[in-house]
């Protein structure tokens, strides 16, 4: 994991040229405690991009129903990656520590054109850590060029708590906030 809160949030990997993010800060863009940061790591192949999560676990409860995809994942424990493409469309990615999921592909802030896609999730809890995979295909994803943010949320209520990569501007969290974005070139 990247331990400096003075490095990027996004870093490439020298081999194999994987992409790392760090969510290291609140929303709004203040530090977190090296135990509440989550590290996003992105893969490339020819057909799909590998997705590698390394997150506190905090126990939250779980969504309603079985894992799979889940409807309305972001009012749960979850860590979430939006890829941008030209203008308005991107597409969002929501993992749970207990496997729920979800995948929207969006044209326009907030209008889903394609939701509930299958992705191929596995996750891990161990003690107060959890990891997990997620396969996307590239057919899931919007033409280049790319930016992107990851995020984290996690608690309840009052302790509710909002994480990212790249801190959004505004008076309250709004992840939808493209402009923020980081530019990227997907491995």
């Amino acid at each position: 994991m990247v331990n400096s809160e003075k490095s990027s949030p996004l870093q490439y990997e020298a081999t194999g040229g994987a992409l790392r993010l760090l969510v290291s800060r609140s929303w709004d863009g203040l530090p977190l405690a090296e135990k509440e940061r989550v590290e996003v790591r992105i893969s490339g192949f020819k057909e799909f991009l590998l997705v590698e999560i390394e997150a506190p676990y905090y126990g939250d409860p779980a969504p309603p129903g079985p894992v799979g995809s889940t409807p309305g994942l972001w009012e749960f424990e979850v860590v979430e990656l939006f890829i941008c493409g030209p203008g308005e469309q991107y597409s969002e990615f929501e993992v749970g520590p207990l496997g729920h999921f979800l995948a929207l592909r969006m044209e326009g802030v907030r209008n889903p054109v394609e939701q509930g896609m299958d992705l191929q999730v596995e996750t891990a809890v161990t003690g107060d850590r959890w990891r997990g995979r997620l396969v996307i295909s590239r057919r899931l994803l919007p033409e280049g060029p790319h930016r992107l943010n990851a995020y984290a949320i996690h608690g309840e209520g009052e302790g509710r708590r909002y994480l990212a990569a790249v801190p959004v501007p505004g008076d309250e969290p709004d992840f939808h906030r493209l402009e923020s974005f980081a530019s990227v070139v997907l491995p």
